[in-house]
């Protein structure tokens, strides 16, 4: 079992930026493609972003790209997602998600563990 832990979530303005984090206390999560996808309200959830158990491929979805940015810290065993030039449209729950496997995964049913999540709301 993975734990995967979010943060960074909270109320910012349009046009403002957050940065959310994804952790796994007591596990390594280097080996592992990680995502972010999101759930606004009455929606599905959505692919955010992804990157490659080695960090040198990412992925994201139409409506970010340019704005956001997932990266993985090996050292502090950390995920990021950078968002900036925040809109109201972003505003989502945010999940954290681990593949079991290094390669990318666009889908939801390919990855095997999820955060609980975090709330991101941009006000316009």
């Amino acid at each position: 079992q993975v734990q995967l832990v979010e943060s960074g979530g909270g109320l910012v303005r349009a046009g403002g930026f957050l940065r959310l984090s994804c952790a796994a206390p007591g596990r390594t999560l280097s080996s592992y493609a990680m995502g972010w996808f999101r759930q606004a309200p009455g929606k599905e959830r959505e692919f955010v972003a992804a990157i490659s158990w080695s960090g040198d491929i990412t992925h994201y979805a139409d409506s970010v790209k340019g704005r956001f940015t997932i990266s993985r810290d090996t050292s502090k065993n950390t995920v990021y997602l950078q968002m900036n030039s925040l809109q109201p449209e972003d505003t989502a729950v945010y999940y954290c998600a681990l593949r079991l496997g290094g390669r990318l995964g666009l889908r939801d049913y390919e990855y095997d563990y999820w955060g609980q999540g975090t709330q991101v709301t941009v006000s316009s």
